[in-house]
Order: structure tokens, then sequence, then C-alpha cells
């Protein structure tokens, strides 16, 4: 048969094993913890950098508006002076198509909506009426305007900005606008195609219908993207920023709105290309780390040792207890702090009471057969025990009263039982750290460790009340008196005070038995009961 072999756990491994879980958990905890503040680092600030970015595109956008618009309200100006000249007409166009290139076309509108000058001339759209909605628009507002994204007469997605003409005297007389291509290539283009970071952001313009202006990607230009900004947040802030998922990928978003056109500027980037530098981050972290967790390491290593080492040397000497000599051989263990000490006092003390004393309380010799409590010779290595430990005790000395008679007129066999019902009785009323003994024939003693007088008093009114109580077949009622005294270390001997529990139990018997009787006070402490 195969013995399965358990292996043996010391105090130094388990130290060992604590430190190095400690360790582990604590640098586990720090990676996770770096890894959790950096990414959140890295997501807040890049979400503030695409707000910001977005932000300033945006003021870009507003300001390029507002200076075509100032460009074409000078045009009008111009106009409404001679609005029937057709070569100031032609050379206004011209001019804000060349001039700035602020549009891909320039186009000077009656009120019927026929064009009386166009640059570039090869759109050959000159005395041909506008039906588009933005001319349309144009028209009937008679005010500054930036259209809607719309399809041009030349079938372009067009955003178109005009101003009204008026004459000297106030009359309406058409108006100049430009258009900006949305799909080719146009100033709009450059100012947001070329101000873009190389980090992975990207830029995106959509107008308040979510159809994309603008994207990297021409492909995209006209068609309506996901909503990021509801049109609650729209209103609320003219610029945040937003977690959002774009084809199923995460990404950091912030925006911003253009306040003429209503648009909203987003720039965008991938969580993932944001969080890129997180793992290299925590391989540093890792490397300054582990050069501090091997010395801790080490350290604790030596430590388990050093704390291990007396209680491991006491723990050999323990089994060594009935050896002769282990008392010296423990005495020379160097235990260097307050618990290995204890431990050390437990054991030389414990040596000490197994060798002499502890082996002879659990022993027949030191029991009394009929009550199975202490005889006097137990007694005896109690008190011994008390003495070497220096414990404080009460003593109560107590005796039948009239047990006599109860032999005379019952027998010894009921008188037997008599003595083992009061052995119960004072067990049973015994706490546990008490201790019982037969001095013999009828007298018993109670050694009450760490107890004052006064409380001696009240577990032996105790007592007694309980005997005085209990029903005896065949005898009825007996009682007791009792006797108290006190022993303090250093104060007085042992039997001195012993032999004073017995005068006061004599007093109690002289005072009309069934009492409690202190030494050294004359008085009666409890009420005589017949």
């Amino acid at each position: 048969m195969l013995m399965r072999i358990r292996p043996k756990t010391d105090l130094r491994t388990l130290i060992a094993l604590l430190a190095i879980t400690s360790i582990v958990i604590t640098l586990a905890n720090t990676l996770y913890a770096t890894w959790r503040v950096q990414r959140m680092v890295l997501i807040e600030s890049t979400l503030e950098a695409n707000r910001a970015y977005a932000t300033k595109l945006a003021a870009t956008t507003e300001v390029f508006f507002q200076l075509a618009q100032s460009q074409l309200h000078y045009s009008a100006t111009q106009l409404g002076k001679d609005f029937d000249n057709p070569e100031l007409a032609q050379q206004e166009v011209n001019r804000l198509r060349e001039q700035t290139n602020s549009f891909n076309s320039v186009a000077v509108v009656d009120t019927n909506g026929i064009v009386k000058a166009i640059s570039p001339e090869s759109l050959m759209l000159k005395g041909m009426q506008l039906t588009s909605q933005a001319s349309r628009e144009a028209l009937a507002q008679r005010q500054p305007m930036v259209s809607k994204p719309t399809i041009s007469a030349a079938n372009n997605l067009i955003v178109f900005v005009s101003w009204p003409i008026w004459s000297n005297e106030g009359r309406y007389l058409g108006y100049v606008g430009g258009t900006i291509y949305l799909k080719k290539k146009s100033i709009l283009n450059a100012l947001l195609g070329e101000q873009f970071y190389r980090d992975g952001t990207r830029v995106y313009v959509l107008d308040r219908n979510n159809q994309v202006l603008y994207h990297q990607n021409s492909q995209l230009i006209g068609k309506t993207a996901p909503e990021i900004v509801s049109e609650r947040q729209r209103n609320e802030s003219t610029n945040g920023e937003v977690q959002v998922k774009e084809e199923d990928t995460p990404k950091l978003a912030g925006y911003a709105i253009v306040p003429t056109t209503g648009w909203m500027v987003v720039a965008l980037k991938p969580t993932d290309v944001t969080l890129q530098p997180l793992s290299g981050l925590l391989l540093k972290v890792l490397k300054n780390s582990v050069p501090f967790a091997l010395l801790t390491l080490l350290m604790a290593v030596i430590f388990a040792r050093l704390i291990a080492l007396p209680l491991w040397q006491l723990a050999r000497k323990a089994s060594q207890m009935d050896t002769q000599g282990v008392s010296g051989e423990i005495s020379g263990i160097r235990a260097w702090y307050f618990e290995a000490a204890q431990v050390k006092r437990a054991l030389l003390t414990g040596i000490g009471l197994v060798q002499d004393k502890i082996g002879r309380l659990k022993s027949e010799v030191q029991t009394d057969p009929m009550t199975n409590l202490l005889n006097r010779r137990g007694l005896s290595a109690v008190l011994d025990y008390f003495e070497t430990m220096r414990q404080p005790f009460a003593v109560l000395a107590l005796d039948i009263d009239h047990f006599k008679r109860v032999n005379d007129n019952f027998g010894h066999d009921v008188g037997d039982e008599v003595i083992k019902q009061v052995a119960r009785t004072l067990r049973n009323s015994a706490r546990q750290t008490d201790v019982v003994c037969r001095n013999g024939g009828e007298e018993f003693l109670m050694l009450l460790p760490a107890t004052s007088t006064e409380e001696a008093r009240v577990i032996a009114e105790r007592v007694r009340s309980s005997i005085a109580e209990s029903w005896i077949d065949h005898v009825g009622h007996i009682t007791l008196s009792v006797g108290i005294a006190h022993w303090e270390a250093d104060n007085q001997p042992q039997d001195v005070s012993l032999k004073q529990a017995d005068a006061a139990l004599y007093q109690a018997k002289n005072a009309g038995r069934n009492c409690v009787m202190i030494a050294g006070q004359d008085a009666l402490v409890s009420s005589i009961t017949r």
C-alpha cells in the first residue's frame, strides 16, 4: 500500500509565499492602475485635442465665409451703381473668381433669375434662367445667405454664397453669388484637407441633415452619415467631444459648429490608434519595476528566514519537551522579537510544569476515586503551580453540616451518596478556571484564581444556597458551612491562607452552621437558614 506523503510547509515558506504573492499582486495592481490612468489620460487628451482641432477648423471656415460674403458685398455695391453695364458685371465676376480663388464660379443674376454675367464663361450659362433651389431662395429672401448643399445647373454639388444687389434708389436688382464645389477641388477643400493630423485623425463636415459636405474620401460626399451629435447637443453647445462607433470601430470625436452655415466639423481618431502607446508605456513601467520587485523579494526571503528561525528552533524543541536538558537548549535560542519571546517563555514554563507538575495532576494518584475531584496530592500540585505562576486566588473551605448524623441514621452508603451529590453540585457551580478538591471525609476546598474576596463570597453563597435547596433521597435537605480566605503572591505563605479559610469555616460552624464567613471578619456574612 502506497503512503501519500504530504509536503511540509514551514513558516519561512509561508512568509516567503506571502511576500511573493504580495509583490506580484502589487506589481499587477500597479500595472493595471497605470494602464487605467494612462488609458483615461490618452482618451481624454485625444478627445480634447479633437475638440480643439474641430473648433479651429470651424473658426477657419467661419472666417472664410465671412470674407467671401464681404467680397460679394463689395461687388454688389459696385454693381448697384451701374447694374445694366454688362462689362462691369463681367469684370466683377472675373475679379471675384480669379483674384481670391474663393469661388469655383461666380454669377450676377437679375430679379428674373437670368444670368447677366458668369465666370468662367465656359459654363455657357449667360442669358439662361437659373431655377435651382439656391437661386430661388436668394431671389426670394433678398438678403445675404449661404445656401444648403444643392445640385447646380451644371450638375455639381455646390454651396452657393450670395449677396443682394440694390440700386442707389433702394430698388432690388438681383444678386451676385459664388459657388463652392463640394466634390471638386475648391478653396474649402484646401482649407479642410491641408490641415489634418498625421496620427490617424480624419476630418469631415456635415450639414444639419448629416449630409457629408467634406470628407477625405470624396466618394462619401453627398451621402448621409450616421448621427454623431443630436440636435439638442448642437443647440446646447457650439463644440464638444463624444465617443462613437463608426463601422463597428470605437472612435474619439471632437466637433464644432460653424455659426454662419450651421455645419458641423468633426475630427475623428480611432480609439485603438490613440491607445497604441499604452503597450510601450506598460513595458517601460514593467522594466523599471522588476528590479525593485526582485530586490524586495530578496529582502522578503531574508526577513522570512530571520523571522521564522526562532520559531522553527522552538518548534523542534517543543517535540522534545520530555528530553533531559531541553530547557537549557531552549534558553539558548535567540528570540529577538516579542511573539517568539512569548512562545519561548511559554515553552519554558510548560516544560517545568509538564516535567514537575502536570503529569501528576492527570495521574490517578491525584484524583479522589469517589468524587473524581482532586485529592490532597492534586491540591498540592495545583498550589505549587499557582505559586510558580504568582497566581493569586481565593480559597473556600466547605464542610457538610451534621454529616455524622447522616451516617448514623442512614448508613455509610447513603453518606457516600451525599458526598457524591455535594461534589457534583460543587463541580457544576465552579467556573472553568476554578479547582475543586475533596480535602477528606465531608470536607472540600475550592480554589478560585484571580478572584477577589467579595467575588468569592458571592460564589460561596451561591454554592451554599444550591446545597441547601437540593433534595437528597432518604436524607432530604442538607447544609454547608463555608470559610473564605485570600492569597496574594509575595504576601504570605499559601498554608497560612488555607489555615485562615479553615478557621473561618469553624467560625461559621460556631455561628450556627449553613452560613459563609470570611477570614478576619467577625460579622456573619450570610443569614443563617435553619
